[in-house]
Order: structure tokens, then C-alpha cells, then sequence
């Protein structure tokens, strides 16, 4: 062990270490290339996921909304005849 670190120290020191003798390399390269693979995959995966969604039309949530509305006049009139007058 005691070797290694002597060795690893010359080693260092050989080389000045600045801009142009520092770079990525292969491994920088590779994982560059393993994220863009990833990346483009989960792109394909979401655009099928999305088609598969069936999101409501606009004349949809229109009729909807219409229906509502018309239930809910529905019984308030129901509510209203059942109810008892009140003769004062």
C-alpha cells in the first residue's frame, strides 16, 4: 500500500493538470450516451402512455355541464311541490 501512494503522487505531478490535459474521456462519453439511450426511450414510453388517454371533448364537458344544470332545476322543482305552503 505504502508503494501505491508514491507512485500515484509522481504520477500526478508529471502531468500539469489545467484545462487542455483534463477531460472526459471515454467514461464521460459513455455515460453522456447511456443518458441520451435512456432519455430517448422514456420520450417513446410517454408518447405512447399519452395517446392512450382518453381526454373529454369540449361538447362533452358542454352536454355534461347542461345536464347537471337540468337535474338540479329537476329537483328543486320536486323539492319545491313536496314541500308545504304556508298559509298565514
Amino acid at each position: 500500500m505504502s508503494v501505491v501512494l508514491p507512485l500515484a503522487a509522481v504520477q500526478v505531478g508529471a502531468i500539469p493538470l489545467n484545462d487542455d490535459t483534463v477531460t472526459p474521456g471515454f467514461l464521460g462519453f459513455a455515460v453522456f450516451l447511456a443518458l441520451l439511450v435512456a432519455t430517448v426511450f422514456l420520450v417513446r414510453s410517454m408518447s405512447k402512455q399519452m395517446k392512450k388517454i382518453q381526454a373529454p371533448r369540449e361538447a362533452d364537458l358542454v352536454q355534461q355541464e347542461w345536464e347537471r344544470a337540468e337535474a338540479a332545476k329537476a329537483q328543486r322543482a320536486a323539492t319545491s311541490e313536496s314541500a308545504p305552503a304556508d298559509d298565514a
